[in-house]
């Protein structure tokens, strides 16, 4: 299995992942949003360089021009509700790709919330079957969510190519996804992987609930 950390390199995420850090800009919803869609835009951009490719003439006012273009097709899968952001990030790239959508959240099973259990009730997906799957969520925390999400995906076809797509993971998600992917055929993109979780299974330092920064605190 491939893992590809954007933290490793200087780039632009650095910096959109340092101000989504910053509990001073995190009041800013719309900031924080943004920065979300825009790693999505770059992972997207990069994993496009993994695609398969083929020469097509184009027809053009002045002649014809010889282009190489992607013949995989791809479906980009999106964990409800902070993935939304992110998936859009990718959508912005990929815009000619299918759609899938799942509601995997979590739920604490004890009262001193230690004990996370991940509930599923929603699923729309058009078919899988030998195209490339990504599947956008910012936080890969415990990898639950991410996995019960592409076992629902898996109901409507194989994928040819798996790629898990997030903005910050932790050792203990990345081994989750290992155990429970394909080895051969899933990798890994993050802005960053940090040190582990908390008792709460939140990633540590991370920058706290995604979905409630996006779009506020839920009861």
């Amino acid at each position: 299995m491939k893992i590809v950390n954007f933290s490793e390199q200087n780039s632009i995420v650095n910096q959109y992942l340092a101000e989504m850090r910053d509990v001073d800009y995190q009041k800013n919803r719309l900031l924080f949003r943004n920065n979300i869609q825009r790693i999505g835009e770059l992972e997207a951009y990069e994993i496009s360089k993994t695609l398969d490719y083929e020469a097509r003439n184009i027809t053009t006012p002045l002649g014809t021009a010889s282009v190489q273009v992607p013949t995989d097709k791809i479906v980009l899968a999106t964990i409800f509700r902070a993935g939304l952001p992110f998936h859009n990030g990718f959508l912005n790239i990929f815009d000619h790709a299918g759609n899938a959508f799942v509601s995997a959240y979590r739920e604490y099973v004890d009262e001193q919330h230690t004990k996370v259990g991940i509930h599923v009730e929603y699923l729309a997906t058009p078919n899988i079957e030998g195209k490339n799957l990504i599947i956008a969520d910012p936080m890969l925390a415990t990898g639950g969510s991410m996995e019960l999400g592409y076992k629902a995906f898996l109901t409507k076809g194989t994928p040819k190519r798996i790629h898990v797509a997030c903005v910050i993971a932790s050792p203990e998600g990345i081994e989750h996804i290992r155990k429970t992917f394909p080895e051969d055929k899933t990798t890994i993109w993050c802005a960053a992987i940090d040190p582990g979780l908390n008792e709460h299974k939140y990633i540590v330092p991370g920058f706290g609930d995604a979905g409630d920064l996006c779009y506020g605190e839920k009861v």
